[in-house]
């Protein structure tokens, strides 16, 4: 694995790597560090985004060995990610040290260019994962299950990534000359009761849910085609893409009317229900296609 990934996009691996060694450090900050932000622990946040950040940079920085053309492109577009992601956690870390919140505080004029910063990087994050995926979507995997999960993979992330855009604007109650603009939660001010690890809100919407599904399905659907094994082929990548994008598109429609994840209400839970259903009446349907040939895939 480690050999393997000397082939693999320099910047956005030791971009993950660098997101790796910050996970103990912030658990550490967990266990001796009592400081709290909005009723959650101060090096919570860190945590989180290391894992997710590790996760996503290393999946970029494989992915990208399969381009055939555009790799200059591609080589750029992860590097300028890798460059906007890195400028992102020195914001957050930084504003751990000083024990302040990083997200949506604009209650002084550093607090404030600090977090414009931030949305900057986030715009640059989101455009060169455009950039990626159209480049990715263009390329020809001979594996087509493969291929499809990779393609669809890159478009839900894309839009799990742009939930994002939907906490920064105003939320009721708040001034657009106040310490506050923008929140996680809707339906109460961030801050509440949260669950465990994720932290997200377990009274109130939460844009953090839908967030965290859609960007993820980077790394679940290619891994859900592999898990597959001779049953894969481009109908089921369709199949399961679908339903993955309809639990990112369910989890973003129930925070924004302000419900917990925790607590679904009989529309949400018939929403779902049907999703499941959808799913399973489609991946009986791919399983009756002609089988795929499958590829062993090496992280190479």
């Amino acid at each position: 694995m480690l050999k393997a990934m000397q082939n693999w996009h320099r910047p956005l691996v030791v971009f993950g790597w660098a997101m790796v060694a910050l996970i103990p450090i912030a658990l550490v900050g967990l266990l001796v560090d009592d400081r709290t932000v909005m009723n959650s622990p101060i090096w919570l946040k860190p945590f989180k985004f290391a894992v997710s950040l590790a996760l996503y940079s290393f999946t970029l920085a494989w992915l990208l060995t399969f381009l055939r053309r555009f790799q200059r492109v591609g080589w750029w577009a992860g590097t300028v990610l890798t460059v906007a992601g890195a400028a992102e956690m020195v914001v957050i870390v930084g504003q751990v040290i000083r024990g302040k919140r990083s997200h949506f505080n604009f209650e002084t004029p550093l607090d404030t260019a600090l977090f414009s910063i931030m949305g900057s990087t986030i715009v640059v994050l989101w455009v060169t994962h455009a950039i990626v995926a159209i480049l990715l979507w263009r390329t020809d995997i001979e594996d087509k299950a493969f291929s499809w999960s990779i393609r669809l993979g890159l478009v839900i992330s894309f839009l799990g990534l742009g939930v994002g855009f939907l906490m920064t604007s105003p939320k009721p109650g708040q001034a657009l000359d106040g310490d506050t603009l923008g929140s996680h939660t809707i339906g109460a001010a961030d801050g509440g009761a949260y669950m465990a690890v994720t932290g997200w809100s377990t009274e109130h919407g939460d844009l953090r849910i839908g967030h965290f599904v859609g960007m993820h399905a980077l790394q679940v659907l290619p891994l859900l085609i592999l898990l597959a094994g001779r049953w894969a082929n481009a109908r089921l990548a369709w199949v399961i893409s679908g339903g993955y994008l309809g639990f990112t598109l369910l989890t973003t429609w129930q925070a924004l009317r302000g419900q917990a994840l925790v607590k679904p209400d009989a529309l949400t839970l018939i929403v779902a229900a049907a999703i499941v259903v959808a799913t399973a009446l489609g991946v009986a349907w791919a399983r009756q296609t002609p089988k795929n040939t499958k590829k062993e895939y090496v992280l190479a």
